[in-house]
């Protein structure tokens, strides 16, 4: 018997070893290449679903369960795992005439990969049939992967009208406690509202102009449509939207896929306060916050403003690490109050710059503009544009008036679950009744027209009751101060046959009893 034979028959051998029953210690990634094409891409494929499956074996250690989402990608991944160790032994048959040194390499490698598959597969059953139990342990995982498919893309084949993208991270929000403190209150007159429900997928928005590209795509498991904002020099998204006034707000949400440590420190979404609605920044005045999406290090906020010409006086970054939150589907808050300007990411405010529109009513447009993404991997979308007069002090119109209507308490579709970047008023709110020990309030609760009128009457009322938990929860305000009520659909303030119309009607009230 030849050495080659020897060495093939010792190579099978290493394959019948007992597979892992416990795993103890991460498995160290081999770092250098053995030069045969089927045993590198095997040993770099075994390790790449190892540590995908390495990661939630953790989570399952930390007593931290897993998502829907999370058990998708294991289901996918046991696939891939079990049609690769059925390959090996072909892989095995092209050592076959190499050299012995390189068999020798190869085989210990494969080994190596042969253990991180036996462990992946196993471990991957055990998870997903919920019967995995290990102990905590140290781990030598220091490097924190931005590889797994949490913020994968794929195209639907079968539609080329429509996109499938995965979902977001679930971790978008921990809860409203957090938002407490938030101090963002929206305008109360809407001036421009587009969630892209009336757009069709693979179309551009119908409310907006682009000198570039960009379309509505739909995600497979995130609520909603979303506009994709094509990345490029001098491309511009422009909303339907002028004559802003001196007092105003502007929400939207984010959706990012595809960024990791390799993301450029250029990567940014670029929000235009602008003199012209041409593709420019502007013709003589205009001011710009930039949001960074670079990963491999946290980048300043960069604030600039532009008037009569020339470069006004500000010109700075903004110290600020929002790498996770660009990746968990951020909402960006943007007050600006004659010549102050703030902006908030989720519940922190970054940027409150007291002169920073030099110029008061010139800046009448509203610019997105995104630069520096790879194009085809790195992807940036924005929903729920909502631009809205006022931003005043809730406080002082309830006092005076004795009643407040505002659209600006958000909550989740066709639920009672109030989104934390709307707790800016229930805040406001609670300061009245802390002020004043002796009023009391009924909140109402409207909706808009979509879905039935009991169903409608039911989520207003629901939605009121969220609100006083909220108060008496977060706020500890008494109880016996809050009465609640609903109306439905029945007391609209606007049409409901447009998106803008549905979003004012979808309001809370607020009156002194």
């Amino acid at each position: 018997m030849n050495f080659t034979k020897i060495s093939l028959a010792f190579c099978i051998l290493l394959f019948t070893v007992p597979t892992l029953d416990a795993q103890t210690k991460k498995l160290k990634r081999p770092t250098n290449r053995v030069g045969v094409t089927s045993v590198d891409n095997f040993v770099q494929e075994s390790f790449d679903l190892y540590d995908k499956v390495y990661k939630y074996d953790g989570y399952a250690a930390s007593g931290k369960s897993l998502e829907d989402e999370d058990l998708d990608v294991l289901e996918e991944a046991l696939e891939e795992m079990t049609a690769l160790s059925d390959s090996a032994p072909d892989i095995i048959n092209d050592l076959d005439g190499v050299g012995v040194l390189k068999q020798g390499k190869a085989t210990l490698q494969m080994n190596r990969a042969k253990k991180a598959l036996s462990y992946s597969i196993k471990t991957a059953k055990e998870l997903l049939l919920g019967q995995r139990e290990r102990e905590p342990e140290n781990e030598d995982d220091s490097t924190k992967s931005n590889e797994e498919s949490d913020n994968e893309t794929t195209s639907n084949s079968d539609n080329d009208d429509e996109e499938e993208i995965e979902e977001a991270p679930s971790n978008v929000s921990d809860g409203l406690e957090v938002y407490s403190k938030y101090d963002f209150v929206p305008g109360d007159k809407l001036l421009f509202f587009d969630d892209f429900s009336n757009d069709f997928i693979g179309d551009l928005p119908s409310k907006w102009n682009t000198n570039g590209s960009g379309n509505i795509v739909k995600f497979n498991k995130v609520e909603g449509n979303w506009f994709e904002l094509k990345a490029g020099y001098r491309l511009y998204a422009i909303p339907d939207l002028s004559q802003l006034p001196e007092d105003y707000t502007i929400e939207f949400d984010i959706l990012t896929s595809g960024l990791s440590n390799q993301t450029s420190s250029g990567a940014r979404l670029h929000v235009i306060l602008s003199d012209s609605n041409t593709f420019t920044n502007g013709r003589t005045n205009h001011v710009s916050v930039s949001i960074p999406f670079g990963q491999y290090a946290p980048f300043d906020i960069d604030t600039y403003n532009y008037f009569n010409g020339k470069g006004g006086m500000i010109n700075a970054g903004l110290s600020a690490d929002i790498r996770d939150e660009v990746q968990n589907q951020p909402h960006i808050a943007i007050s600006v109050t004659k010549q102050r300007y703030r902006l908030w990411v989720n519940e922190v405010k970054y940027v409150d710059i007291p002169r920073f529109i030099e110029e008061l009513n010139v800046l009448n447009y509203l610019k997105f503009h995104v630069y520096g993404l790879k194009d085809g991997e790195e992807r940036v979308f924005i929903k729920n544009i909502k631009v809205a007069e006022g931003g005043v002090d809730l406080r002082r119109k309830l006092m005076s008036e004795g009643k407040i209507s505002t659209n600006g308490i958000l909550f989740d579709s066709g639920s009672a679950n109030i989104q934390p970047q709307s707790l800016g008023i229930v805040r406001q709110i609670s300061q009245v009744l802390m002020q004043d020990s002796s009023i009391k309030l009924n909140i109402v609760g409207h909706t808009d027209s979509d879905g039935s009128d009991d169903s409608n009457l039911k989520l207003s009322k629901d939605r009121a009751e969220a609100v006083k938990t909220a108060l008496v929860n977060i706020y500890n305000i008494s109880a016996d101060r809050l009465t609640t009520d609903g109306k439905g659909e029945t007391e609209p303030v606007a049409d409901n046959g447009t998106a803008d119309g549905k979003a004012q009607n979808r309001r809370v009230e607020f009156v002194k009893i």
